[in-house]
């Protein structure tokens, strides 16, 4: 695909061409294979409501190229077309520059969080100092000029630019990365808007948050990888008993099948919120030995909090785990090892995510389907 050519001045662009992207009428439904031959479906066009643009679409893990920001663009809530907009530069700026998706990442949940993805001039008063634009960059700092900040493009350049400069910056959580080149007074508020801004690269980009984290090669992660997301799979392993079946509608989680003192990975940046021996039926804290079917609790288990509140679960470890409460952990950290603690019939990780920090089983939700949509598929999947 042929790339754009920007000229970075005082707030003055080259005109845009337009990409040949194929956009039909609302929405068009292409079959194709992707990573390793599974069947995936590619949605594009204006998708009208929030049900649609949850349905994993554009999963080609980049490998269609982003949309044109000057075409017809999926409506993504809560932000309005000119935000949409702002984001589909923020992400073609990225690609032009070689960046890989995970930067794009970055670059779109700082300006959500900096200025909603809205391009703000000088607002009087209610300015901070007098940083402007998406990301709110300041000319007092030597960011440009007013003008120059202003410009979307020029203002990602300027974002990227000082990324690339963070070492070890493809590793990092989102809101370090972010904080890094941001410098703000609220460090960890880029946190938050970290899962949306991984749906808006993945509606725009052909789900380019889905390949590997610090690949341009728009390669679907797999196998233990980071994808651009900023997740991956805590072990690789088949899924035994799944969420909530027919034969054990309380169980709240999957069953990852396989060896004792298989590592255990955390699945995503975050922090340790629990680390214990879950008691039995009996109120026993036996951990160290395997447990048995009725035995009752998780056996040695690990809760980490992760951006936007979600909370990922990991039950039955063989022995103490290797991270302690409020432990700061990025993706791909072991944390501990596989074994058969607590209310197992044999060795296996049981792995659980929950919505809105929530322990109870009100905020369980299926992790097979939520991997998926980070592209850290579980289980055999690819």
């Amino acid at each position: 695909m042929a790339r754009r050519r920007h000229r970075l001045g005082a707030g003055v662009k080259v005109p845009r061409p337009r990409k040949a992207v194929l956009l039909v009428a609302l929405v068009i439904t292409l079959a194709l294979l992707c990573c390793g031959g599974s069947l995936t479906i590619l949605l594009l066009g204006n998708v009208g409501d929030d049900k649609q643009t949850n349905l994993n679409t554009a999963l080609g893990c980049g490998q269609g190229g982003v949309i044109d920001p000057d075409s017809k663009l999926p409506r993504i809530r809560p932000y309005g077309a000119n935000q949409i907009r702002n984001a589909a530069i923020i992400i073609d700026v990225g690609s032009d520059m070689k960046l890989p998706p995970r930067a794009w990442v970055i670059a779109v949940a700082t300006a959500m969080q900096e200025s909603r993805l809205i391009n703000l001039g000088h607002l009087g008063s209610r300015n901070d100092h007098d940083s402007q634009g998406l990301f709110q960059q300041r000319p007092s700092s030597g960011w440009g000029t007013p003008d120059q900040v202003r410009d979307p493009v020029y203002a990602s350049t300027k974002f990227y630019n000082k990324l690339r400069t963070v070492e070890g910056w493809e590793r990092m959580s989102l809101t370090r990365a972010a904080q890094a080149v941001q410098i703000s007074a609220y460090p960890d508020a880029y946190a938050k808007h970290e899962q949306l801004a991984t749906r808006i690269v993945n509606s725009l980009a052909d789900g380019a948050a889905n390949a590997v984290g610090n690949s341009v090669t728009m390669v679907c992660a797999a196998s233990g990888q980071v994808a651009a997301s900023g997740w991956t799979i805590p072990l690789r392993a088949g899924v035994g008993s799944g969420f909530r079946s027919a034969s054990r509608p309380n169980h709240q989680g999957v069953d990852l099948i396989i060896g004792k003192y298989t590592p255990i990975a955390a699945v995503a940046s975050g922090v340790v919120s629990l680390v214990k021996c879950d008691e039995d039926f009996n109120g026993r804290k036996s951990c160290n030995v395997d447990g048995y079917p009725g035995k009752g609790g998780c056996g040695w288990m690990v809760e980490i909090l992760h951006a936007g509140d979600v909370m990922t679960r990991y039950c039955h470890l063989i022995q103490r785990p290797f991270v302690r409460q409020n432990q700061q952990v990025t993706a791909g950290d072991i944390i501990g090892r596989v074994g058969s603690s607590g209310n197992s019939s044999g060795p296996h990780l049981h792995f659980e995510v929950h919505l809105d920090n929530d322990r109870s089983k009100i905020g369980a939700i299926d992790p097979v389907q939520f991997m998926r949509e980070q592209g850290a598929p579980l289980g055999n999947e690819e």
